[in-house]
């Protein structure tokens, strides 16, 4: 990943035009409490995790993206080797396979025709794989390019910084941020719906595999250093990312686990997993962090097709990020808690935390 120390003002101005968009950034399953299945689910073929979502499952900001979903015939899903879901250990489980994709909608989840860069419905992909895999696990994180189009809002923070006259993001969205959280949890637990009514219609029963809901983690904090909070970093206002690193994504994940209740699903927050490791968090040595700073690739802006999409990677988890976040789903999908979040322990790794999220 490139990393660019920015002298042109116009290209600048440029990047700012295409940034938005790019950050983001039903009955029950298993029953919540219970580790995977014993007698594991029906049908033939290898024992199977599935990661279905948006970027941050789909392992945008990762890097080593399949061909096929690094803008092939307009596909930018962005599915990554490093993604968290090619990384899960779990005892027999010898098949990971990823549909998610970066900016997708809970819509292009459901069942229905709605796509994202061209691939059709998640959950009918999902019918595709249970004909010839076994599926112990899905996991799922949408809802950020919903109503709380999570990204946008984090790309008008960065116009914010941007331009001197303009007020800080977060005073416009301390008002209608928690109205976009709520409109967006039906449409969550619809989809969580949806993939279980094509394992249903598989022949699986609820004791047959684990279903996740996994929230957002934060991807920059308020210490960002003076000398980084612009171009060459994490250009945002101080306030601007205090807001992102607590309301903001506190309440997204609050909604989320509200959407994994309702659906039945278990829920792993991971609002705080990210703590000490945000982009920017290692000032002059960015090799601690966890998500990728403001990175433009400059060799992207000599193709018309790919120019637009040089920004993409910003501000998601990288590949250390997914591994981290293995570590924790490895740990989460093991035990027997409804409910966990992601925080470090004093080994440096991340844990599945059931105290925290029954606060």
């Amino acid at each position: 990943m490139r990393r660019f120390r920015w002298w042109w003002g116009a290209l600048v101005l440029a990047c700012v035009a295409v940034l938005a968009g790019f950050f983001a950034f039903s009955g029950p399953g298993l029953k919540p409490g219970q580790p995977l299945p014993r007698k594991g689910p029906p049908g033939t073929g290898p024992l199977t995790v599935v990661a279905i979502g948006d970027s941050t499952v789909s392992g945008e900001g990762a890097g080593d993206y399949t061909p096929d979903t690094d803008g092939r015939n307009g596909d930018w899903c962005h599915r990554s080797a490093n993604a968290f879901v090619q990384k899960v250990r779990i005892p027999d489980v010898t098949a990971r396979v990823n549909l998610a994709c970066s900016g997708a909608p809970a819509e292009q989840v459901s069942l229905g025709g709605v796509k994202q860069w061209g691939e059709p419905s998640q959950a009918q992909q999902l019918a595709a794989v249970v004909k010839n895999h076994r599926v112990a696990a899905v996991v799922i994180a949408i809802g950020a390019n919903d109503d709380p189009k999570f990204s946008t809002q984090v790309s008008e923070c960065f116009k914010a910084w941007f331009s001197v006259s303009a007020p800080s993001c977060n005073v416009a969205l301390q008002k209608t941020w928690q109205s976009k959280v709520d409109a967006m949890v039906p449409k969550v637990v619809n989809a969580v719906g949806d993939v279980k009514k094509v394992l249903a219609q598989a022949g699986y029963v609820p004791a047959d595999y684990q279903l996740v809901v996994q929230s957002y983690a934060t991807p920059v904090a308020t210490d960002v250093p003076l000398g980084l909070q612009n171009l060459d970093g994490c250009p945002f206002r101080t306030d601007d990312l205090q807001w992102i690193s607590t309301t903001g994504i506190t309440t997204l994940s609050a909604g989320l686990k509200q959407a994994a209740v309702q659906s039945g699903a278990r829920f792993l927050d991971l609002s705080r997993a990210g703590e000490h490791h945000e982009a920017c968090s290692g000032g002059a040595n960015p090799a601690s962090e966890w998500f990728t700073r403001l990175t433009l690739h400059l060799s992207d802006l000599g193709q018309a097709d790919r120019a637009q999409h040089a920004l993409q990677e910003s501000f998601h988890p990288n590949a250390a990020g997914h591994a981290a976040i293995a570590d924790c789903l490895s740990e989460f999908l093991a035990g027997r808690d409804e409910l966990a979040a992601c925080l470090s322990g004093p080994d440096g790794k991340l844990h599945a935390v059931p105290e925290v999220a029954n606060r």
